[in-house]
């Protein structure tokens, strides 16, 4: 069984490698007897920048890249387009049996395009999630995506409850959420070998996390500018790992260094075992990420978001997630009063870490239908 592995941003780095890591325990084991497991991981080059990369390869042991498409960030448009030339080839080449799509991403949609106008069979990880919101890129990348999927790995019931009410109810399997297996997987580990904390010279629980990178927060000057105002206002020690596009909105728009206060500690971007040791010793952490949202979740740590809605509505609903929005108000506020308790973090809503295993046996049914 040949796996073509479509990836190309830091979330799914950590998915595909909780993959690739199974399936390496996979080949080696006896049950290799059953069926031979193959994966092409094909790298689309979205994020490129090094300090967005090569950390998460290095630290999660990822295998290297089968093909390295360096496709550069330009207009989300001629982006998609170009990925898809590309990744058309190597299907025309390489003839997987299935290609995996992590998420939503711009690599996730032209992906999945790709592989459905070659015909082969699409395997959407993290299918089924919905915020309901069309002003998202994402959400219209996800709905796209399950539309030419032909297998489908839901990471919650709601995600589930979500296809049914569009009508997919074939081939949908309630898999549990990779990204919380890879917590699983790699927590201990970065616990013993990251230093940031040490290096940051801060203090565990003395500081609050924050991470801004979503397009309608960093390409609205507005939005931007209100999310400083409230995290400069409450005047709570906060460490800000600063992504590319938020760095180069900055830079542009050298006025948004008067809304950031001294409270605010910035720092380039951060690999996978040093974000999780930072989201541990968070008092609360801030983003407009949907991964840190659960990574948040995981790690018993209040979260606010960045957003007016969230895909992973479950957090919500546990009381352990506020959404604020770019209000500096509201952000303030859920600083200084939002302390939900540890009983309300119930992580059996996210499966049982075994979600590779999971999605790797009924692929090899398929195979052997």
């Amino acid at each position: 069984m040949k796996l073509a592995s479509i990836i190309g941003t830091r979330p799914q780095f950590v998915k595909a490698a909780s993959l690739s890591r199974f399936l390496k325990i996979f080949s080696d084991s006896s049950m290799k007897n059953r069926i031979r497991v193959k994966e092409i991981i094909i790298h689309t080059g979205q994020h490129y920048e090094e300090k967005m990369t090569e950390p998460f390869f290095r630290e999660m042991n990822i295998p290297n890249p089968d093909y390295y498409l360096n496709v550069r960030l330009s207009s989300p448009i001629k982006q998609i387009a170009r990925i898809m030339i590309k990744i058309e080839e190597l299907l025309v080449y390489e003839k997987p049996d299935f290609v995996l799509i992590y998420g939503d991403t711009n690599s996730s949609i032209a992906g999945s395009l790709a592989a459905v106008k070659q015909n082969i069979p699409i395997a959407h990880i993290e299918a089924g999630l919905r915020s309901y919101d069309r002003s998202m890129p994402e959400e219209i990348n996800r709905i796209v995506i399950d539309s030419v999927s032909t297998l489908f790995f839901c990471p919650t019931v709601t995600s589930v409850e979500n296809l049914k009410r569009e009508g997919i109810t074939r081939n949908v399997f309630l898999v549990g959420d990779i990204m919380w297996e890879a917590f699983q997987n790699y927590q201990d580990q970065a616990k013993h070998t990251s230093r940031i904390i040490e290096q940051l010279k801060i203090n565990g629980k003395a500081y609050l996390l924050c991470t801004i990178h979503r397009a309608s927060n960093t390409d609205q000057l507005e939005n931007l500018k209100n999310i400083m105002i409230g995290l400069t206002r409450s005047k709570e020690p906060i460490i800000l790992p600063l992504h590319p596009r938020t760095k180069k909105m900055i830079e542009r728009n050298q006025r948004l260094r008067k809304y950031m206060g001294e409270n605010i500690q910035v720092i380039e971007p951060v690999g996978y075992f040093d974000m999780l040791v930072l989201e541990q010793n968070a008092k609360k952490i801030i983003t407009d990420s949907g991964g840190v949202q659960k990574e948040a979740y995981f790690q018993k740590v209040p979260c606010i978001t960045l957003r007016e809605n969230t895909e992973w509505v479950e957090t919500v609903e546990q009381g352990v997630n506020r959404l604020v929005g770019v209000d500096p108000v509201k952000i303030i506020e859920a600083i200084h009063q939002f302390q939900p308790n540890e009983f309300q973090f119930d992580h059996s809503l996210f499966g049982d870490g075994h979600t590779s295993a999971k999605i790797v046996e009924i692929l090899g049914n398929r195979m052997n239908q």
